[in-house]
């Protein structure tokens, strides 16, 4: 799975229909080139690569801009992107960051059915990295690597745990839901022209 990839296709169907420099602009404000990597040459890359794919269409719009808009197929994967990112845990956390900054994306009951998926993996994670601890017969120094897995397991677990309970608490404005930027087209009035 691609963070970048998910984030550009996120902030195309935010706006309906977005040019290169306004979503690496937005990319680049929400502070994603330290979170998830993302570079210019990457959003470019992403989106001429989305496009070949069928997942976004382009329009030339003169003098020589091109915009960018979602297709049915780029709105599946881009939900099938956006799931994977909240429901599993990866080694490296650019994937859940582009995620969390996608969120509202999703209905209330669907990023809490996703996030409790992510609780799940994590504390089996962390159960099966305590019984690797307590079974390792190796060097010493290398048992370290169970400690760490269960501590992060462990961490991550925690997290989850309590973003759940924001959620069911209320907190955020998720989609279907009055003030929520996570519907299709409705960052429209954030547009920089």
């Amino acid at each position: 799975m691609s963070a970048t990839r998910l984030l550009v296709l996120g902030v195309v169907r935010g706006y309906g229909r977005a040019h290169g420099y306004l979503i690496g602009n937005d990319l680049m404000s929400w502070g994603a080139g330290e979170w998830a990597n993302v570079k210019w040459g990457s959003i470019y890359h992403a989106l001429k690569q989305s496009t070949k794919d069928g997942c976004l269409v382009d329009h030339l719009v003169p003098p020589a801009r091109t915009d960018y808009e979602l297709t049915a197929k780029g709105e599946a994967e881009y939900r099938g992107l956006l799931r994977d990112a909240l429901r599993r845990p990866e080694t490296r956390p650019d994937m859940l960051a582009a995620g969390l900054a996608l969120l509202p994306s999703l209905t209330r009951a669907e990023a809490v059915g996703l996030l409790v998926e992510r609780l799940a993996a994590l504390e089996a994670r962390r159960d099966a990295a305590r019984v690797q601890a307590a079974g390792w017969g190796g060097p010493p120094h290398v048992g370290e690597l169970y400690g760490l897995w269960e501590h992060t397991a462990s961490s991550g677990a925690e997290w989850t745990r309590g973003l759940v309970g924001r959620l069911e608490g209320g907190a955020y404005s998720m989609a279907g839901e009055p003030g929520s930027p996570g519907e299709p087209g409705s960052w429209a009035m954030l547009k920089l022209e």
